[in-house]
C-alpha cells in the first residue's frame, strides 16, 4: 500500500512540473522590472507569514492532548478561535481600512507571536486566550495582506491584468511549497530533533518576527476611505450597505463563505474518513500530498489568468461543480463498496478512491485561491476592502463552529454530503454572478456614503 501513496505523490509531483514547464508564451505575461521587484517583495513576506501559520497547524491538536485535554475541551479550544475570529474580524478589518493596512499586517505579526507564546504554558485558560489571539491574526492574514497588496499595486500605476499574476503565485508558494516545506520542518523539529510539540510554535514565532522587521522596513502604508473620520459603526454600516446594494458584492461573499466552509470542515474530517477502523495512514504524507495537489490548482489557475478566456466567472462554476462530485466520494463508496469491519493496518480499497477525490477536491482548493481574490479585487470597493472581506467571514466562522460542536452527532458521510450540496449551491451561485458580471454597478462608493450620512441625525458627531 505504501506504493500507493508514493504513486499519488509522484504523479502529482509529475503533472506539476510539466504544467510549469510547459507554460507558452500565451501563459506568461510580459511586466516590468519594477512590478516584479513589488511583486517578489510581496511573496517572500506572505511565504513568510504563510510559514508562520502552517508550522503551528499539524501541531495544534497534538500539543493540546500531551497536556491532558480531552477531545471535548480541544473542541472548545478550537471553537474559541473560530468565534474570535468571527466576533473581532470585522472590527479588525475595519481598523485596517481605517489606520492603515501595513499597520494591521503588523499587528497580525505581534498577534501571532503572542499567541505561540501561550503555547509554552499547560493552563487552560493561557491556552484559551492564545486561541482568541490566533482567532484575530487569521482573520488579518486573510484580509489586511490581500487588501494591502490590491491598493499598493494600484497606487503604484501597474496593470490590473499583473494583479493575478501575484495572487497565483502567493498560492503557489503560500499555499502549496511553504506549506509541504513547513510540515517537513516541523516534523524535523518534533520527530527527529525530538524538541518537543512546542517548538513549531517557536520556529513559527522567529519567522513571524522576521516577516515583521521586512514589512516595517520596506512596506509604505495605505488607507481604505480616508476622505472622514468616521467611527467604526459608520464604516460597519457602510460596508453593509455596499454588500446589499451591489448583487456580485453578495454573491461573492455567500460563495466565498459556501466553499470556505466547506473546505474547513474537509481539514477536520478527512482523516477520520481515510481511516475509519483505524488504519495505519501516514497523516504528514498524505498531507503533503493534498499541498501538492493545490500546487497543481494554482498553477492551472495561473494558467487561466493569464488569458482573457475564459473569464474567472465562467471558469469557477465549473470548478466548484467538480469539488461538490470529488467530496459525493465517501458517500459513494460507502454505498458502492462493502466497508470493512477490521482493523486494518493499511489504506483499504475505498480509502484508495476517496484519497484521489480528496486530491481533486485540493486541486480545486488550489485554483480556488487566486480566483476569488481576482474577483473580490474586481467587485468589493476599495475604501472598505478589509471590512468587506470581514463581513463574508461571519457566516464562514458561525458554520464552521456549528461543525465543530456537533462533529460527533452526525456520520462522516452525511457531513460530507452536506459539503458537496453546499459547493452545488456554490456553482449555481457563480453562474448567477456570470449572467450579472458585466452589469455596471447602480451606485459607487460615494454615492453610497452620502446616502448613509444623509439618514445620520442632525447632532450625529
Amino acid at each position: 500500500m505504501e506504493l500507493f501513496y508514493y504513486m499519488v505523490f509522484g504523479g502529482l509531483a509529475a503533472v506539476v512540473a510539466i504544467v510549469e514547464l510547459s507554460k507558452s508564451n500565451k501563459d506568461r505575461t510580459n511586466t516590468s522590472s519594477a512590478f516584479e521587484s513589488f511583486k517578489n517583495n510581496y511573496l517572500l513576506v506572505y511565504s513568510l507569514m504563510m510559514a508562520g501559520d502552517w508550522l503551528q497547524g499539524p501541531y495544534v491538536y497534538y500539543l493540546y492532548s500531551t497536556y491532558g485535554y480531552g477531545k471535548g475541551e480541544i473542541g472548545q479550544l478550537f471553537i474559541a478561535g473560530f468565534g474570535s475570529s468571527m466576533l473581532f474580524g470585522t472590527i479588525v478589518g475595519s481598523l485596517a481600512d481605517k489606520q492603515g493596512r501595513k499597520r494591521a499586517c503588523v499587528t497580525y505579526c505581534i498577534t501571532y507571536i503572542l499567541s505561540c507564546f501561550t503555547k509554552h504554558s499547560p493552563q487552560y485558560k493561557v491556552l484559551m486566550v492564545g486561541r482568541i489571539l490566533g482567532g484575530i491574526a487569521t482573520s488579518l492574514l486573510f484580509s489586511a495582506f490581500e487588501s494591502w497588496l490590491v491598493a499598493e499595486h494600484f497606487k503604484r500605476g501597474f496593470d490590473q491584468q499583473w494583479l493575478s499574476l501575484t495572487f497565483s503565485k502567493a498560492v503557489f508558494l503560500g499555499n502549496g511549497l511553504i506549506a509541504i516545506l513547513s510540515g517537513l520542518f516541523g516534523n524535523m523539529l518534533v520527530d527527529t530533533l525530538s524538541l518537543g510539540p512546542v517548538s513549531p510554535f517557536d520556529a513559527a514565532a522567529v519567522i513571524l518576527a522576521i516577516g515583521m522587521a521586512i514589512i516595517l522596513s520596506s512596506w509604505t502604508e495605505n488607507y481604505g476611505d480616508p476622505s472622514d473620520n468616521k467611527d467604526l459603526l459608520m464604516q460597519f454600516k457602510g460596508a453593509a450597505i455596499a454588500i446589499a446594494s451591489d448583487e456580485k458584492i453578495a454573491l461573492l461573499g455567500a460563495i466565498q463563505s459556501l466553499f470556505e466552509g466547506s473546505m474547513y470542515t474537509f481539514v477536520f474530517l478527512w482523516t477520520p474518513a481515510l481511516s475509519p477502523n483505524d488504519e495505519e495512514i501516514p497523516h504528514g504524507f498524505i498531507f503533503a500530498t493534498f499541498m501538492l495537489a493545490s500546487m497543481l490548482g494554482s498553477s492551472i489557475a495561473s494558467r487561466l489568468l493569464a488569458r482573457n478566456s475564459p473569464t474567472v466567472e465562467s471558469y469557477m462554476q465549473i470548478v466548484f461543480a467538480i469539488s461538490s462530485a470529488s467530496l459525493l466520494l465517501p458517500l459513494l463508496t460507502n454505498f458502492l463498496v462493502s466497508p470493512s469491519k477490521v482493523k486494518g493496518d493499511g489504506l483499504s480499497f475505498s480509502g484508495c478512491l476517496q484519497l484521489l477525490g480528496f486530491c481533486v477536491f485540493e486541486a480545486c482548493v488550489g485554483i480556488f485561491w487566486p480566483s476569488i481574490m481576482k474577483m473580490r479585487s474586481q467587485y468589493i470597493p476599495e475604501e472598505a476592502r478589509s471590512t468587506i472581506m470581514n463581513f463574508f467571514r461571519i457566516p464562514l466562522n458561525i458554520f464552521v463552529c456549528i461543525v465543530l460542536y456537533n462533529v460527533n452527532a452526525f456520520p462522516i458521510t452525511v457531513m460530507f454530503g452536506m459539503c458537496s450540496i453546499f459547493l452545488f449551491v456554490a456553482s449555481i451561485l457563480q453562474s448567477r454572478l456570470l449572467a450579472i458580471a458585466d452589469k455596471p454597478k447602480t451606485e459607487d462608493w460615494t454615492m453610497l456614503k452620502e446616502k448613509n450620512l444623509e439618514h445620520e441625525p442632525l447632532n450625529a458627531p
